[in-house]
């Protein structure tokens, strides 16, 4: 996954650093990575903690998983390795909105740690929450807001993850949001939280 396929290729370094980008924001460069199956509440959660954020004046942007694959990642499919691809691609973008002084938010199912994992370790430690939105297939199944999981049953969409294809639930995720239990104001009050500890944001 880190292989170097281009030659003759050169780092240069930038003369404005991520600290001074901080500096000029007020704010800290991190990436808050929200996973669970489709129908657990990933892209409500995410855009709710942006809006939080940007009514106390932090910069967020929103990588929804949908939205990259009608651009950026429009020619990937649902493959093993198209997905393995769809995360590396995101997240060398997430770190590039990091590196800004932005927080970037995904939502993004990424069902393998692996994957997860590189995402973690591109950025310093403590620059990376990992949201796991748990809620079970059943309560994602009822849900089903893209009719996706009928259409799996029905045998018509193949590798889908909690279906047919595995979803690898979180170690040791920063936060975990039980979205079939909770309202989405106590979910994201969870993840605001760990933002304080951090000292992400203000307390």
């Amino acid at each position: 996954m880190n292989k170097q396929k281009a030659t003759n290729v050169v780092w240069h370094a930038h003369k404005v650093s991520k600290q001074d980008r901080e500096t000029l924001l007020n704010q800290k460069g991190v990436i808050i990575w929200t996973t669970g199956l489709s129908g657990s509440g990933k892209s409500t959660i995410a855009n709710e903690i942006a809006y939080k954020l940007h009514t106390i004046g932090k910069l967020t942007y929103v990588l929804d998983g949908d939205n990259i694959r009608h651009g950026l990642n429009k020619n990937l499919g649902f493959s093993p390795e198209d997905r393995n691809e769809n995360i590396r691609r995101i997240s060398e973008v997430a770190k590039l909105f990091s590196d800004a002084g932005a927080i970037a938010i995904t939502a993004f199912i990424s069902p393998y740690k692996k994957y997860r994992n590189f995402c973690r370790e591109l950025v310093e430690p403590g620059k990376f929450i990992e949201v796991f939105c748990r809620a079970s297939l059943d309560t994602c199944e009822k849900r089903d807001p893209k009719g996706l999981y009928k259409k799996a049953r029905e045998g018509i969409i193949k590798d889908f993850t909690g279906i047919n294809a595995p979803y690898e639930e979180p170690e040791n995720p920063e936060v975990i949001v039980d979205t079939d239990k909770e309202t989405i104001e106590e979910s994201v009050e969870k993840v605001l939280n760990v933002l304080k500890k951090l000292k992400i944001i203000d307390s």
